[in-house]
């Protein structure tokens, strides 16, 4: 149950990235701690095609209501409410977007909580931060069927030489979705830009608490891939939690349950 002494209301604005016709507007909803001491916050990291509306979107919003935590979620450029075309999207853009979310919206220790491509965004987010001062703020992870250089290892490589001669002549693959009946475009920037941000071809270092839920029924991203990337998180203290029977949006109600309590434990393990 939500305790209401605690509950601050989730407010939605919008913040410029880039400048001059690069400059587009990124809409996010904040919800402010309710008091000092409630914890690290909650930044919120979606997937590919998808916004922070979404079921996993609002239950991680919920458990800042219901303990006084801040949590931040944020639409990436091309998506939800936010501008901008989703075919000009790169790994580039989005990781930009939500790291001037996270620098200018948020305020002290942070876990990040990324859903699919939201997984990729999230690690580049805090080796980012990691660089810039060893006294990270990023304190942990939660990573929900994580696609780490998706755009490679999951486009690209088994994608048949048909169509990826259509990226490269004509600039975009027009590719069906499962979860919607409309086409959308996988563009060769969004290629060409991933393999500036690869990750899994060696040694990842966060400083930072990791737990990766995957569905071992994921058809988009196959739980092996996790597997790889726990093997590539050497130096920080990571757990892999699987859902037998879970597909890849992981949003039924017992799935929502474990995401909760995973990222509870988290944010004790890190307040002690």
């Amino acid at each position: 149950m939500v305790n209401t002494a605690l509950t601050t209301e989730p407010l939605a604005s919008r913040l410029t990235v880039g400048s001059g016709p690069d400059a587009r507007e990124i809409a996010y909803f904040h919800r402010a701690a309710a008091r000092p001491d409630a914890g690290p916050g909650l930044v919120w990291l979606g997937g590919f095609r998808s916004d922070m509306t979404g079921t996993k979107a609002l239950a991680i919003d919920e458990l800042g209501a219901a303990t006084g935590l801040e949590v931040t979620r944020l639409d990436y450029s091309g998506h939800g409410m936010s501008g901008g075309r989703f075919e000009d999207g790169t790994i580039s853009r989005w990781l930009e977007e939500s790291l001037a979310v996270i620098d200018h919206i948020t305020s002290g220790p942070q876990i990040l909580v990324g859903s699919s491509m939201g997984g990729w965004i999230a690690l580049l987010a805090a080796r980012a931060i990691l660089a810039r001062n060893p006294d990270s703020r990023i304190k942990g992870l939660i990573l929900i069927a994580p696609a780490p250089d998706f755009t490679e290892k999951l486009m690209w490589k088994n994608f048949s030489e048909a169509m990826r001669q259509e990226i490269i002549s004509k600039g975009y693959y027009q590719a069906p979705s499962a979860y919607s009946d409309d086409p959308y475009r996988i563009t060769h920037a969004l290629i060409e830009d991933g393999r500036k941000h690869l990750l899994l071809d060696a040694p990842i270092a966060l400083k930072a608490q990791i737990h990766i839920l995957q569905g071992r029924k994921d058809p988009d991203v196959p739980w092996q891939h996790a597997e790889l990337l726990l093997d590539r998180l050497l130096h920080d203290d990571v757990r892999l939690t699987y859902v037998r029977d879970g597909d890849h949006r992981l949003s039924r109600p017992q799935d929502l349950d474990l995401l909760k309590r995973m990222t509870l434990a988290m944010i004790e393990s890190v307040k002690s």
